[in-house]
């Protein structure tokens, strides 16, 4: 029943994304962590991360337990660079429901599909004032490798992250 299992997520799971974002926003703000605001990624948002990159679904059982999106570049944030690997965006678990290790989980598959598409880094970045993600991220294997003082936002916003990476065995 705890197995964790994935797929792509389909046009039919896009209200399940922004409700499962908004939630992972709600339980922030209500944590005191300054990062996401509910209503700020819509269904749009997760439609155009299917096109662009992937979006998976994380289930155990017959219950989403989290989800997060794989990207193949990041320009944003790391600036241009060649296609040598897949940065993770996103990473919600749905508290109170998810088994515990399903964001390790979802960290570990997003590395074996970036491995699979022969790309050696698997990279991701967090809000600089986040310190409780960025030692989640370390504790999983991830270095820092930088800053990018002003990333900008969908909404126009600047904020500053830290850039993690980690190495693939590929």
């Amino acid at each position: 029943m705890n197995e964790i299992t994935f797929r792509l997520a389909r046009e039919a799971d896009l209200a399940a994304l922004v409700a499962l974002y908004d939630a992972a926003a709600r339980w922030m703000e209500a944590n005191g962590i300054e990062q996401w605001k509910p209503g700020a990624k819509g269904e749009e948002h997760f439609r155009l991360r299917q096109k662009e990159g992937e979006v998976w679904l994380a289930e155990a059982g017959s219950r989403r337990v989290g989800a997060f999106e794989l990207w193949w570049r990041d320009e944003p944030a790391w600036g241009p660079r060649p296609p040598e690997a897949g940065y993770v965006h996103r990473l919600m678990v749905e508290r109170g429901r998810a088994p515990a290790g399903t964001g390790r989980a979802m960290l570990a598959h997003a590395e074996r599909r970036i491995a699979a598409a022969g790309r050696a880094w698997s990279r991701l970045d967090c809000v600089s004032s986040n310190s409780r993600l960025r030692s989640y991220y370390e504790a999983a294997g991830y270095r820092v490798v930088g800053e990018q003082p002003l990333k900008e936002g969908d909404d126009g916003s600047r904020y500053a992250v830290t850039l993690l990476e980690k190495r693939l065995g590929v």
